[in-house]
């Protein structure tokens, strides 16, 4: 499991964090599970979030110094991206679409194919990637200890000198802090019945039944933490899973996203080839795309017109705040 909080609220979190490096967890947002594993050698403290939070938004994280992590995890789009694929140093395309950081502090494995289990394992992945910032950790390295500000906000942190493990240390602290929730689906849960219209209170009733979405896509945080074959891409040559894994029975699954603030992530899928929310919906409709290892639940749905406007107004309620959180016109770019 893993939480994320929506980005530059991050730095009213990282204020609210206790002084003197104590660990602390900011409060749980509406809708959100209040437990979520933190590492006992990583706890939050208001220095690491803060060290996080500066090198999320440091160009000097890839190898030209063109991008830095926001670059394709922008806060505004729930720190996803708005393109297919993301594009990396050098305008190299990378593999894949770039997931939302939404809520990772409750995951229980990360990427599209599951291959890192931890935060601090998965955030320095991105910034050796040819494809996308291209940096070798010793020059990344050299380049945060030859910064005063650096060096001294290292120390504040972790009480020691700037080197690999404490930079995921410190981006892995920030990611963990960006928790969203407070939907207009949270409120309704919690008894404002006011707060779906009744289209979006017809297609919940499609979600968890005629639709099936909740195969894959529940609990807290609407995604089952598994890997499911739909068929998306089948025969592109992305294997998904099987390439961790290895066995015949993960070719082509996926990691299940989760469907809080939707309406920000669009294009959608792993590989971003569906531009909109109606577009998915009529995937999921038709059944998928038909190969030898498509997953059971996926089947076709045939619902009407009116029921696929409903899911989708549905699907809509789980965003918060729109595609502009507050606070993220203060966001450093």
């Amino acid at each position: 499991m893993r939480a994320i909080h929506y980005g530059l609220l991050v730095s009213s979190i990282a204020l609210a964090c206790a002084r003197g490096g104590q660990p602390h967890r900011p409060p749980t947002p509406l809708g959100l599970d209040e437990y979520y594993p933190v590492p006992e050698d990583n706890g939050l403290t208001r220095e690491r979030v803060a060290l996080g939070r500066r090198l999320f938004f440091d160009q000097r994280l890839s190898a030209d110094r063109s991008i830095a992590c926001a670059s394709c995890h922008r806060p505004e789009r729930a720190f996803s991206d708005s393109l297919p694929k993301a594009i990396g140093v050098y305008g190299r395309v990378g593999r894949r679409n770039a997931p939302a950081l939404v809520n990772l502090a409750y995951a229980q494995s990360l990427f599209w194919d599951g291959r890192a289990q931890t935060l601090e394992e998965q955030v320095l992945r991105p910034i050796e990637d040819s494809l996308e910032m291209a940096l070798r950790l010793p020059e990344l390295v050299s380049r945060l200890a030859n910064d005063r500000p650096y060096r001294r906000a290292f120390h504040r942190a972790f009480g020691d000198r700037v080197n690999a493990d404490n930079v995921a240390r410190a981006l892995a602290s920030f990611v963990r802090t960006l928790r969203l929730g407070g939907s207009a689906v949270d409120r309704f849960r919690a008894g404002d019945t006011a707060a779906l219209s009744a289209e979006a209170r017809r297609g919940l009733r499609l979600f968890v039944g005629k639709a099936n979405c909740t195969a894959c896509h529940v609990g807290p945080n609407f995604t089952d933490e598994q890997f499911h074959n739909t068929g998306i891409s089948w025969g592109s040559g992305d294997l998904g899973r099987f390439v961790v894994t290895g066995l015949e029975e993960d070719r082509g699954r996926f990691s299940t996203p989760t469907l809080r603030e939707v309406a920000c992530t669009a294009p959608y899928l792993h590989d971003g080839s569906m531009a909109t929310l109606e577009q998915v919906v009529e995937f999921y409709d038709g059944g998928g795309n038909p190969n030898p290892g498509l997953d059971p639940e996926i089947r076709p749905l045939r619902l009407t017109a009116e029921e696929k406007a409903a899911l989708v107004a549905f699907l809509r309620t789980l965003s918060s705040r729109g595609c502009r959180p507050a606070g993220s016109d203060q966001v450093e770019r």
